[in-house]
């Protein structure tokens, strides 16, 4: 619509304000329900209860085996499916509006080593401006982002032309289930917003992150005559060397507007490896699970023919590993890139509901880390953007936090978005 004033978004502002409270509150209340991917069931009892108590149309659902099973390449395998309801309420406009999806991922990673942390990963507790615990910005705060600024439209009496669905999803941090199967049971809007840790920039485009395993054989021997045995070890280190050098090839000759400016636009990173049972022995085989990043604009299955062939192409030139190949295994959910045109009308929409908040046109971006928002593009051929409070650097780490005023500020823009994309009833 584009016919919100300045005068409006500042009505928006002090309401938003006003529920400050309210949203600590929320960010606590389902922070302090831990939901590692996979168990999630207990936070959507908090979810569902919240969509209720505003007065949503709830709708909840567990995805099942035989609808994600032509999607596993992009979610993959699932350890179970049982108690991991999706939960998505809709709030019906009075119609003639453009509808939105607004989506956010109720799951976490595990806290890890209790003992670096300097608070308790489920307390929420609050230290000056930042509010502490695992999922506090990644992406907890974002769901609460949404509930908020609906709150506020409503204190100031505000009915929204256009259908708004909120749908807090199970299932992200290992692929994406809940957001899949929220686009298989037919969820749809004329935009979809995440509301993923992105420090108030509008992410238009997301990397592709992809997850192998390689197991390189070896040949034990005891140490004492280990020139016998044949080191998984050292025939993994050339295969190693060669990744490395994918690396910088790939970012020297790749190219993007929204990553050209990154130190390392596309990295592989080997984060397992396991070799060996016993110091006196030759380590018989070697595995390593490694992720490789892509930009948009890649393929997938054209990238993982090249990375085959680059542990081939060491492989064959080894006496060893010639004889007995390393075995490679594509496993996980695999994150495809994904990207938007900076300037489809929910990104312009975006940009003025930050700037009427702000005072100041937000950065546009591209995010380096996989996320829900190619399976909205891809398989809900719906455009999808991402934008909110709290930044991707501290998700995963201890003392996971979000900054309060930061989420208050994202939670005016999304309220001033509500009522510029979906439009204002007389």
């Amino acid at each position: 619509m584009g016919d919100l004033d300045t005068g409006i978004a500042r009505e928006i502002g002090r309401a938003v304000e006003a529920r400050r409270e309210d949203a600590v509150r929320l960010l606590q209340d389902l922070v302090g329900v831990p939901s590692v991917t996979g168990e999630e069931g207990a936070v959507q009892e908090v979810v569902e209860r919240a969509f209720l108590e505003r007065g949503f149309e709830v709708d909840r659902w567990e995805a099942t085996p035989g609808e994600i099973s032509p999607y596993l390449d992009h979610v993959g395998e699932q350890e179970t499916y049982e108690n991991r309801p999706n939960v998505a309420g809709v709030r019906t406009g009075t119609g003639g509006g453009r509808s939105v999806l607004l989506n956010a991922h109720v799951d976490t990673v595990e806290p890890g080593d209790p003992l670096a942390w300097t608070h308790d990963p489920h307390a929420g507790e609050i230290e000056g401006d930042l509010l502490y615990g695992r999922g506090s910005c990644d992406m907890k705060g974002g769901l609460v982002t949404y509930l908020i600024a609906l709150d506020a439209l409503s204190d100031l009496g505000v009915e929204l032309r256009g259908d708004v669905t909120v749908a807090a999803t199970v299932g992200e941090e290992s692929g994406g289930l809940g957001a899949l199967s929220t686009v298989l049971r037919g969820y749809r809007a004329d935009a979809t917003l995440i509301t993923e840790p992105t420090r108030l920039a509008l992410v238009v485009a997301q990397g592709g992150s992809l997850v192998f395993r390689l197991t390189v054989p070896g040949r034990s021997a005891h140490a004492a005559v280990r020139d016998e045995g044949v080191s998984a070890l050292e025939k993994f280190v050339p295969i190693f060397e060669d990744l490395r050098a994918l690396e910088r090839e790939r970012n020297a000759t790749l190219a993007h507007p929204l990553y050209d400016e990154l130190f390392n636009k596309v990295p592989i990173n080997v984060g397992v490896v396991r070799a060996g049972n016993w110091a006196s022995t030759v380590p018989e085989s070697l595995v390593a699970e490694v992720r490789v990043g892509l930009i948009p604009g890649e393929e997938v299955e054209p990238f993982r023919d090249l990375v085959a062939e680059r542990i081939a192409s060491v492989a064959n030139q080894d006496p060893w590993l010639r004889d007995h190949p390393p075995k490679l295994e594509w496993f996980g959910g695999q994150f495809a890139p994904a990207e938007v045109p900076p300037d489809v009308p929910i990104c312009e929409a975006i940009k003025r509901a930050h700037e009427l908040t702000t005072g100041e046109k937000p950065a546009v971006e591209g995010a380096p880390y996989g996320a829900d928002m190619r399976l909205f593009i891809r398989f809900g051929e719906m455009p999808c953007v991402m934008y909110g409070a709290g930044d991707v650097r501290v998700a995963h780490a201890p003392d996971e936090h979000v900054s309060i005023m930061e989420l208050m500020t994202a939670t005016k823009t999304v309220a001033c978005l509500l009522a510029d994309w979906c439009g204002v009833a007389e």
